[in-house]
């Protein structure tokens, strides 16, 4: 019975365009757990000796948040079904405090870059692009290692079905255009079997894999930290976030305009996961105090 209304949810839920490959392994190892136990019907307590396996609290709440909407979906034909509590686990995980590198520190990456090996090959050239187009437009990594050479058009660049399935323009500037251009020159003649716009020494897409260890290649070659966790391929995302910020007009209404604006440059699905950039940088704080003082002092903003 378990497994039928786990097809059932699956079904109607993909039917509405999300894809569930995650929530269907969850759903999946809980019915084998029920079996195991000879139950036919979803029980709050399973649910929760099912999710406290998980290793981790994050994790711990992330399976029991799946069986949640599962419960209730499931419920509303058959009430025999249980609904478990809500706030068994708790799910917060902060956010790793994001490294903004320096316009030298940046410099020094790329030019790590560009002495890649083996001479003669696409590859410096990819990494410096790849780095450079990260670090000037704020993409998803994922988004650039998607690129497809016809991605480039004359408004910007094409974003396809990215993070929460939506797709977006990104406008670019003529430099990073012009750059672009360039790159595809010497690009011309390799991988052409496949038309991603960063391909690795076999001619392939790039994976998150690979770029990450030559990251940290890269990183230790410009003298800059390498230990787990950061600097991260991602941070060069937050650089252009902090930046666009940092450069914000200082009036209210110009404010909320901007940030509307990098909410939709930056594909974020609320403009709650923009402001996070404001929390998440000394030097915006530091900002945002002096004109709270500003404010409750009288002062104009």
């Amino acid at each position: 019975m378990l497994t039928q209304a786990v097809d059932d949810y699956l079904a109607v839920r993909r039917a509405a365009g999300f894809k569930l490959k995650t929530t269907e392994q969850y759903l999946r190892y809980f019915v084998r757990f029920a079996d195991a136990r000879g139950e036919t019907y979803l029980r709050a307590n399973s649910a929760i000796d099912w999710a406290a396996q998980a290793k981790t609290e994050v994790e711990r709440h992330r399976r029991y948040q799946c069986l949640m909407g599962f419960a209730r979906f499931i419920h509303v034909e058959e009430p025999c079904h249980e609904i478990p509590p809500e706030h068994v686990f708790c799910g917060y995980l902060p956010r790793p405090t994001p490294y903004l590198f320096t316009d030298d520190e940046l410099r020094r990456l790329l030019d790590a870059a560009v002495r890649l090996g083996p001479p003669g090959s696409l590859r410096p050239r990819t990494y410096k692009t790849l780095l450079t187009l990260l670090a000037v437009t704020g993409l998803r990594p994922a988004e650039a290692y998607a690129l497809r050479c016809e991605d480039i058009t004359r408004d910007g660049l094409t974003i396809r079905e990215t993070k929460f399935r939506k797709s977006r323009l990104v406008p670019i500037h003529d430099s990073t255009r012009c750059a672009l251009a360039h790159y595809l020159e010497h690009r011309a003649g390799t991988a052409k079997d496949d038309d991603h716009l960063f391909v690795s020494l076999a001619g392939r897409p790039l994976s998150p894999c690979l770029v990450s260890r030559l990251f940290r290649q890269l990183l230790r070659e410009a003298d800059l930290p390498d230990r787990p966790g950061r600097p991260r391929v991602h941070d060069l995302r937050h650089r252009f976030a902090t930046r666009a910020l940092q450069a914000c007009p200082g009036a209210r209404d110009q404010v909320s305009a901007q940030m509307l604006a990098l909410t939709t440059y930056l594909g974020h699905a609320h403009v709650g996961s923009t402001y996070w950039y404001l929390e998440a940088t000394p030097q915006l704080m530091t900002d945002i105090a002096a004109r709270c003082e500003d404010f409750v002092w009288g002062e104009p903003s």
